[in-house]
């Protein structure tokens, strides 16, 4: 377990950043007022999840590896943040759709409805805490697989 010590602590620090921007989101109006904004601003998450694979491996490759790590063994380290991030989506999507911003389903349903791009059945099996749970814990496993083998590559030693 202390061999992955690294690698656990930037699974969570990712999952407490995403608690941090979705606080952001809310408090800025994408999950109400500035609803319609929401699609395009949440994509800027890109930035920060990006920046924490790239310091998690950097470390990865300092500490625990004596700064040469190669590719396989950045991607192992990415993999497996990626699996505590994944393991902790759906906690995530629980806070912040209980705590965080509750009304975000209702509002994002009566948005969806009010401009005719689905039914309000549609939007309401659409916009759901099961639903989001489910797709938070496949797009975590996608775009975490996509980001450990992009930063792995760019951070490995060259021998």
């Amino acid at each position: 377990m202390k061999k992955y010590l690294t690698e656990i602590r930037w699974g969570v620090i990712f999952t407490a950043v995403i608690l941090l921007w979705m606080w952001g989101e809310q408090l800025v109006g994408l999950h109400d007022r500035n609803i319609a904004e929401h699609a395009t601003y949440t994509n800027l998450f890109a930035i920060p999840a990006i920046l924490i694979y790239v310091l998690a491996l950097r470390q990865k490759k300092r500490c625990d590896f004596s700064g040469d790590m190669s590719w396989k063994q950045g991607m192992q380290a990415g993999l497996i943040i990626t699996l505590v991030v994944v393991l902790l989506s759906p906690a995530a999507q629980w806070l912040t759709h209980n705590v965080i911003t509750p009304d975000y389903f209702a509002n994002v349903q009566a948005y969806a409805t009010a401009q005719g791009m689905m039914s309000a059945d549609e939007a309401a099996a659409y916009f759901s805490l099961n639903n989001y749970m489910l797709q938070s814990a496949i797009g975590a496993a996608i775009m975490g697989v996509i980001t450990s083998v992009i930063v792995a590559f760019f951070l490995r030693s060259k021998s």
